[in-house]
C-alpha cells in the first residue's frame, strides 16, 4: 500500500510541476465526509456511530489524439460502525466502496486504500480499443441492473462505486446508431491459473429516435462448481415515448445442472417527469432468480424473488433536492423506505442528509423476519448526514 501512495503523491508533483499544454493531464474527483447513526434494531439498545471520510481521485493523459490513459484510486478512513465488517484477518468488506481490501490502523481510524481504475483507450474512426482494469457495464437498467452482471448492483447502497474488471474489450460502429463490441473478462479468483472462469463475450447496441435494444451473450469458461462453463444470454430495451420505458433481462444457463425458471434474472420498469421537470419519478420491478446474477451467492445480493424499488424527488430550485424512496419485497412482506435531503452550498460543495427505515413483519405483530428488515441485533433506522466536494 506505501508504494501506491508514493505512485499517486509522484503524479501529483509531475501534474503540478508540467504545464496543461505539455502534459495534457485533467485531475478531478469527490471528496464525501459522512457521519453515521445506526439504532433501533430488534433490541432497542443497540445504537452506534461512525465518521467516514472518503476520496476518489481520478486521472486521465492524453499523450495524443487517438490514446487515452486513465487512473483512479479511492481513498478512505473509518471508525466507528463503519468497520463493524472488518474481518479479523485486517480487510475491509465495505459493500460502499470496497471489495476486500487490507486496512492500516491507525491511534483512532483505520485507513485504506484501493486502485479503482487503471487502463488505456485507444480511438479509431470505426474501431475503439480498451484494456486495463476497467468499468464494463451492460443494460438500460437504472435500478437494479439485471444484465449487468460483472457489477451486481444495490440500491441501498446509495453511493456505492461501479466495481471494475480487469479486462479487454473492442468496439465497431458500422453506422452512428450501431455498436458491436467483442469482450474478454479475467476470473473472479485473481489466482485461477489454468484458464477456469474467464469470460469472452460479445454484445449488440442499436440506437433508434426513441429506442434501444441490447443483446448480449458470454460464456464462462469452467471451474470446479460449472464443469461445462457458464452461458449468460441478456436482452435490454428502453423507449422513450410518453413514459421512459425500460426491460432488462439476463439468464444464467450451467448446463452441468439447469434451474430453469431460477436462473433468470429480470427487471422492468418506467420513469417520468411531471412540472416542468421539477418533479421525478421512478418504479422498477425485479425478479430475481435464486440461481441468476443478482442472487446471493451467485454475485448479487438479493434471496428472494420479487422486488419493488420506487422513488420520487422534487427540485425545489436548481440548489435543493429532496427525494423519497421505498424498496419492497414481496416475498416477506419486509420494505425499507428513506429520504434524501441534498442541497447544494456552491458550486462544487453540497450537504447531504439520507434516512432510511428497515421493516418487516415483526414490526407489525407478525412472527417473521424479513430480509429488507432490521437484522438481530442489527438495526431500524439508519442515518447518514454529510458534505459532498466535487473538483
Amino acid at each position: 500500500m506505501k508504494q501506491i501512495f508514493i505512485v499517486i503523491i509522484l503524479i501529483l508533483i509531475w501534474s503540478g510541476s508540467l504545464s496543461a499544454q505539455d502534459r495534457a493531464l485533467e485531475l478531478s474527483g469527490v471528496f464525501d465526509s459522512t457521519v453515521n447513526y445506526s439504532g433501533g434494531g430488534r433490541d432497542a439498545s443497540v445504537h452506534s456511530w461512525g465518521i467516514e471520510e472518503f476520496a476518489n481521485l481520478r486521472l486521465q493523459v492524453k499523450p495524443g489524439d487517438k490514446v487515452n490513459f486513465f487512473a483512479a484510486f479511492n481513498l478512505i478512513a473509518q471508525s466507528g460502525n463503519y468497520l463493524e465488517t472488518a474481518t479479523l484477518d485486517g480487510s475491509l468488506h465495505q459493500n460502499a466502496y470496497f471489495a476486500s481490501t487490507p486496512l492500516i490502523y491507525g491511534q483512532n481510524y483505520a485507513a485504506a486504500l484501493e486502485l479503482e481504475r487503471l487502463y488505456f483507450r485507444v480511438n479509431g474512426d470505426y474501431i475503439d480499443t480498451e484494456a486495463g482494469l476497467l468499468r464494463l457495464n451492460f443494460g438500460y437498467g437504472q435500478i437494479w441492473g439485471s444484465s449487468d452482471f460483472l457489477n451486481p448492483r444495490n440500491p441501498l447502497v446509495i453511493n456505492a462505486r461501479p466495481r471494475g474488471v480487469l479486462g479487454m474489450d473492442t468496439s465497431f460502429y458500422p453506422t452512428d446508431s450501431l455498436k458491436l463490441m467483442a469482450f474478454t473478462v479475467a476470473p473472479n479468483d485473481p489466482l485461477e491459473t489454468d484458464g477456469g472462469g474467464i469470460t469472452p463475450g460479445l454484445s449488440l447496441d442499436q440506437h433508434w429516435n426513441k429506442a434501444s435494444l441490447q443483446i448480449l451473450y458470454a460464456y464462462e469458461t469452467p471451474r470446479t462448481d460449472s464443469e461445462w462453463g457458464l452461458h449468460r444470454f441478456g436482452l435490454s430495451v428502453k423507449a422513450d415515448v410518453e413514459l421512459g420505458l425500460v426491460a432488462d433481462l439476463l439468464y444464467t444457463l450451467n448446463p452441468a445442472k439447469p434451474d430453469g425458471i431460477e436462473g433468470f434474472s429480470a427487471s422492468t420498469g418506467f420513469d417520468y417527469s411531471f412540472l416542468n421537470g421539477d418533479l421525478y419519478v421512478l418504479f422498477e420491478y425485479l425478479f430475481n432468480g435464486l440461481s441468476s446474477a443478482t442472487a446471493l451467492g451467485f454475485g448479487g445480493t438479493w434471496s428472494n424473488n420479487h422486488y419493488l424499488y420506487g422513488t420520487a424527488l422534487y427540485k425545489f430550485n436548481n440548489f435543493f433536492d429532496l427525494s423519497l424512496s421505498m424498496a419492497f419485497c414481496f416475498d416477506d412482506l419486509s420494505f425499507t423506505p428513506f429520504a434524501t435531503v441534498n442541497y447544494e452550498l456552491f458550486q462544487g460543495f453540497s450537504l447531504n442528509c439520507t434516512a432510511r427505515i428497515c421493516l418487516d413483519q415483526k414490526d407489525f405483530g407478525g412472527s417473521k423476519a424479513g430480509e429488507l428488515g432490521p437484522e438481530s441485533p442489527g438495526a431500524r433506522v439508519i442515518i447518514y448526514a454529510g458534505a459532498r466536494l466535487r473538483f
